[in-house]
């Protein structure tokens, strides 16, 4: 690559990794990444379908529904849809953190008030020390005899769980192991403030009075603003890449791409860090439902359907862990991705990831074709791991699937690390997977047109 072509490329990447850290900045919660992505998808023409309503899907429409606010399938059809299948790529709305519970205050020692609040996800609790954060999520607010959804997310600091100075440690810290009942309770104030000023705050917040506030999902968010940093500019630190980077990634592939044969689907869904068994979760009907209101829509029938689906291939996109600097040994010795190295393919022995050597050539190819720089991930051989996505919407949606993901440091940590090229590989290679034209032969062959 020459050194024009080269400086171009760069400030594609920077430019791409800048725009994640916006589209991060404005989604703190699930609910708002939907937000974020319905703006997005009403800005490029989509359509919006109700559940609870009859769906009209026509060849080459653009459509989307919504569940529960925070998980989205997306979908667009086909203006020929002459090889009828479904080629999807999903990711997830949620990442690790706090949420605050039903009774969210508790009173004392002296005249501290705390939140109380559990644990959403595997996260590195200690990680969370000494940080400003804030609150977002929903709240159900009630006017008369209507009960209305309204997001809500505070752009200010409000909170932080502090820690305990090594002086006071010293005897046991060596053992120590935190307790979340007990240790990572955030301060809210000590003493300016009483337990009910918690509701009047998120009712001033949203305009309405304090008895109208009923319910919410509200969870911690860490203040700290994404960058991009470096001498050399190599890398982008943000909350929430795990999994918002890919969320974005697969929207922008899929919002870019043309595909008159198939029905392109982008599906986001909540819960996976809690595993996925809500309604909105994978592991839900949603994704099902969807696909069967298109199928019926477009006039197909049952036996039609299930043709399409054995004719179908999902991208299941969720970050991946790159080789650590300070502990390389954490690694497999061959199997494992670096920064800014591109889109990484993701395999585990138990199904945990379930790409197989059909789907990965099928990827593979695709981003070979793309130029599009591809590498792999599996843990070491005595190291468990973690799930994602595909292998749970398989159990709902059975077709063809390969697990992807871009590499990172510090997975589940409140401010994850990402290179700064690995967005931009991202999109190209998604956005290649729905420009192609799959004619899968079951498991015998396929032609990439």
């Amino acid at each position: 690559m020459c050194s024009i072509e080269r400086n171009v490329m760069d400030k594609e990447f920077l430019q791409t990794s800048r725009e994640l850290v916006d589209f991060i900045a404005a989604s703190p919660s699930p609910f708002h990444v939907v937000r974020s992505v319905r703006a997005l998808l009403d800005a490029a023409g989509f359509t919006y379908l109700s559940e609870r309503e009859p769906w009209n899907v026509a060849c080459g429409g653009s459509y989307y529904t919504v569940r529960n606010g925070s998980s989205l399938v997306a979908f667009k059809v086909g203006a020929t849809l002459d090889a009828y299948h479904f080629q999807m790529g999903s990711a997830h709305t949620d990442s690790p953190t706090f949420k605050v519970k039903a009774a969210p205050t508790l009173d004392g020692p002296q005249d501290y008030v705390r939140l109380n609040v559990e644990g959403y996800g595997g996260m590195d609790d200690h990680i969370w020390f000494d940080r400003q954060l804030s609150l977002a999520g929903r709240v159900m607010v009630q006017d008369g005899k209507d009960i209305q959804s309204r997001l809500l997310s505070f752009d200010r600091d409000l909170l932080l769980i502090p820690s305990v100075a090594p002086h006071l440690t010293r005897d046991i810290e060596k053992g120590l192991t935190l307790n979340r009942q007990v240790d990572l309770c955030p301060l809210f104030s000590a003493g300016e403030l009483t337990s009910d000023d918690f509701l009047k705050l998120i009712a001033d917040e949203l305009g309405v009075e304090p008895s109208q506030v009923i319910s919410f999902d509200l969870s911690l968010v860490n203040r700290q603003p994404g960058t991009v940093w470096g001498a050399a500019q190599e890398f982008v630190s943000s909350p929430k890449l795990d999994d918002l980077q890919c969320d974005f990634a697969l929207l922008r592939g899929f919002l870019s791409s043309t595909n008159d044969h198939d029905v392109s689907v982008c599906a986001l869904f909540d819960s996976e860090e809690v595993g996925s068994g809500t309604k909105q979760g994978a592991l839900s009907t949603f994704l099902n439902d969807t696909l069967l209101r298109v199928n019926a829509s477009l006039g197909k029938t049952e036996e039609e359907y299930l043709c399409a689906l054995a004719q179908s291939f999902m991208v299941s996109c969720d970050n991946a862990h790159a080789v650590h600097p300070n502990h390389p040994e954490l690694s497999d010795a061959q199997n494992y991705p670096r920064l800014n190295g591109g889109i990484v393919i993701k395999e585990n022995a138990a199904g945990r990831y379930t790409t197989d050597a059909f789907s990965r050539a099928v990827f593979k190819a695709i981003c070979h074709d793309a130029d599009v720089p591809t590498q792999v991930f599996a843990n070491r051989s005595d190291k468990r791991g973690g799930s994602t996505l595909g292998n749970l919407s398989s159990r709902k949606v059975s077709v063809h699937t390969v697990d992807v993901g871009l590499p990172q440091l510090a997975m589940h940590s409140p401010y994850e690390t990402a290179g700064t090229k690995d967005t931009a590989w991202g999109i190209k290679a998604l956005r290649a997977f729905y420009d192609a034209n799959l004619t899968i032969d079951g498991v015998e062959g396929v032609t990439i047109g």
